[in-house]
């Protein structure tokens, strides 16, 4: 590796002409705020602090790696003289701060003296450190707000100066021109003031950023060996990162554009989680691996993926219309993550055209979901026991295995819960599993609307809320109190329902409902039904007896599930 250096003024001049471009392997923008500020603070001090060494990787006759440019940056259809291996979020801050394409946060630099007099040492070593002014940013009506961050004569009575003025080049200086003939125009006098925008301007333009060049002769395992491991800086790779150039490397494709098209065939698979952990789990599971850590990191891993991502798209697809077909429409009601990835790797073994094996399919994996939702199989160690699971329900799938010996199904180990314990679910809002388990039985029961009646589904849970069956002030509690907050005394419904119940008594707001609407008592208590809620329990105002007769009907419908049964 070369040590070389490189003032800001020629990184932003080879970054303006795609000369300077990243690997398409690399990851999004991860810095905050304050880090960007931060980075602009140590550039603008006199004496300047270090921002740290890049990496790259000079390119040849040909690039190693398909690229693109950093975000914000002109889209120029030329070879790059390097790629960007390691100090993306610098340069990307850099530039997009310098050239104000932030739509949420704009800079600015103050024009007060910057020395730091409360500092004895800098005192006496002459410090000077601008301060820098982040200002969020929000759009209201096609208005860009607040409105004086686009107003130089504000900025200056502010005795501010936007950063974007300060950038090098050519670009900077027509912008500073500009602020500067509209703030004099306004009959400001910048005289005193000129010498120190100039003098902060060169600072940027003059600041050495040193960076570490392997040479165009690096191979691209060599170079993707390094980016793995000097990337791990104040935003250090994670797990999916680091397979989706391990990906790059041996498909020569992109991981992050094929799940984009994966999301535009299944977009409610982004509904249950964030789609990188599932895909990660399928892909571990479909290639024989537990959905650890360490299986992602074998650098074999990214290369599996890549051979298997035809049956792990067609996983994802079918498992996330198996869960919707089950009523856990998403993250909301989603009683165990595992739920998700196990389920998705499982469909990935199912032939697509056999109706037979697929209708054989859909009871065993029925059964396999409501178990996992319902017992503690996956309390601990999630991640090897769903392999484990994983291996004997796919040979079930294939004929050649015996669900005695699947561990999942083992009530021995793993029993269901009692109606006592249905009774002491908390509020399904937390996350929580049984609490979960117990909504979306509910809900798979029809979910229809108290008021409305329409069916529960992914469209509707977006307008509900949950419901009180006996509103907490009924029972003289508080929001906080456990007694009221039970996932047998809670439902569904839609906000606008929610809020005309308010606190009245079950037998009073089901009779203003019933009177409300032309459908009269019998329809409400259908709809109170599809919620797997005794009617006659509920309204008689009995708390107790109600949550004890509500556990028998959703115990009912959940050993039927967990065997595989469809309730009526």
């Amino acid at each position: 590796m070369e040590p070389r250096i490189k003032k800001v003024e020629d990184w932003i001049s080879d970054i303006d002409q795609g000369n300077v471009k990243l690997p398409r392997f690399q990851r999004d923008e991860a810095w905050r705020h304050a880090q960007i500020v931060g980075l602009f603070e140590n550039i603008l001090r006199k004496p300047p602090l270090p921002v740290g060494t890049l990496l790259t990787l000079e390119v040849g006759d040909k690039e190693l790696f398909k690229s693109r440019p950093i975000v914000g940056a002109p889209e120029k259809d030329t070879k790059p003289n390097m790629h960007l291996l390691d100090g993306q979020q610098r340069m990307t801050a850099l530039w997009r701060s310098l050239s104000d394409d932030y739509n949420d946060v704009k800079l600015f630099v103050s024009l007060e003296d910057g020395t730091e007099e409360d500092d004895e040492e800098d005192r006496e070593e002459g410090a000077d450190a601008p301060s820098i002014r982040k200002e969020r940013r929000w759009d209201r009506k096609g208005i860009k707000y607040p409105v004086w961050a686009d107003d130089p004569v504000k900025q200056y009575k502010e005795r501010l100066i936007a950063l974007d003025c300060l950038r090098p080049g050519s670009v900077g200086e027509k912008k500073l021109k500009q602020w500067t003939s509209t703030v004099l125009a306004s009959g400001e006098d910048l005289s005193d003031d000129l010498g120190r925008i100039h003098e902060l301007r060169q600072r940027i333009a003059g600041y050495i950023i040193p960076f570490l060049q392997l040479g165009s002769s690096t191979s691209r395992e060599t170079a993707l060996d390094v980016f793995i491991k000097m990337n791990t800086s104040a935003s250090p790779l994670k797990a999916y990162e680091i397979v989706v150039a391990q990906f790059e490397e041996a498909a020569g494709e992109s991981l992050p554009a094929l799940v984009e098209q994966l999301l535009e065939e299944v977009p409610t698979a982004n509904s249950y989680g964030s789609i990188k952990d599932i895909i990660l789990s399928v892909a571990a599971l479909v290639d024989g691996r537990p959905p650890l850590k360490r299986t992602y990191l074998d650098p074999g891993f990214g290369g599996s993926l890549g051979k298997n991502w035809e049956k792990i798209r067609r996983g994802v697809r079918r498992g996330v219309e198996f869960l919707r077909d089950e009523a856990i429409f998403n993250e909301k009601c989603l009683p165990s993550d595992v739920a998700v990835y196990l389920i998705c790797a499982l469909w990935a073994e199912v032939p697509e055209n056999g109706v037979d094996e697929e209708g054989n399919a859909r009871t065993l994996l029925r059964k396999a979901l409501w178990r996992i939702c319902y017992t503690e199989r996956y309390g601990k160690t999630s991640a090897t026991r769903s392999f484990s699971d994983y291996k004997s329900l796919k040979a079930c799938l294939s004929g050649t295995g015996n669900e005695a010996k699947v561990e999942l199904f083992d009530e021995v180990s793993y029993p269901l819960p009692s109606e006592g314990e249905l009774i002491s679910a908390g509020w399904p809002s937390r996350k929580d599993r049984l609490p979960r388990a117990i909504l979306a039985t509910a809900l798979r029961a029809g979910g229809l609307d108290f008021a409305d009646g329409e069916k529960a589904s992914a469209d509707s849970l977006a307008k509900r809320e949950y419901h009180h069956l006996f509103p907490v002030a009924v029972l003289d509690g508080d929001r906080a109190d456990e007694h009221t907050n039970k996932a047998l005394n809670c439902a569904l419904i839609s906000w606008r329902t929610n809020r005309k119940i308010a606190a009245k008594t079950p037998a009073e707001y089901i009779k203003m409902r019933a009177d409300a609407s032309s459908v009269g008592e019998d329809e409400v208590r259908s709809r109170l039904k599809t919620h797997l809620i005794p009617y006659k329990k509920l309204i008689a105002g009995n708390y107790e007896e109600f949550l004890s007769a509500r556990a028998k009907k959703v115990a009912k419908h959940m050993k039927q599930l967990c065997s595989g049964v469809s309730p009526s």
